[in-house]
């Protein structure tokens, strides 16, 4: 095998083994009741894992040149704030709050508008308001999934 078929099946492999394990992890928890959308999402999740690892063994996957430096350099803020939510936010403030700040930084890094006017700044707000009620109606309302409780909720 040459160097590009291992840089797709090692990732493949790391994400094949991601997904069984949250898919294990989301059979096995109580109450079994609250489990049932991560258990759907995890199905699906190691499914598509398990055809990207075939795909990858077989020689299907497309290689490509990887992540240019300059892609790398502009996807590493919003990272950041993706690693502080998921390992820390999430856990200390509450989902839903820590979610509307997440969303919120996200937008305001990739948001090409300038940061000096004021209009633009509440229209962040506005959309991270909107995107917050939607994820509450489906997460709590509809899905009733239990979400990571914290500080703020």
């Amino acid at each position: 095998m040459t160097a590009s078929r291992y840089q797709h099946i090692i990732p493949g492999a790391l994400i094949f083994a991601l997904a069984a394990i949250v898919t294990y992890l989301s059979f096995v928890q109580e109450p079994a009741e609250s489990f049932l959308f991560p258990r759907v999402i995890s199905v699906f999740f190691i499914g598509l894992a398990a055809w990207n690892l075939v795909r990858a063994v077989t020689g299907m996957a497309r290689v490509g040149r990887g992540i240019s430096a300059s892609t790398l350099w502009n996807i590493l803020p919003g990272l950041a704030v993706i690693l502080i939510y998921v390992f820390v936010a999430a856990k200390e403030l509450g989902f839903y709050s820590s979610s509307a700040l997440a969303f919120f930084l996200i937008y305001s890094l990739y948001d090409p508008v300038p940061y000096s006017s004021a209009l633009d700044w509440g229209k962040r707000l506005v959309v991270t308001s909107a995107f917050m009620a939607i994820i509450y109606m489906l997460f709590a309302l509809v899905l009733q999934v239990q979400t990571p409780r914290g500080i703020l909720l």
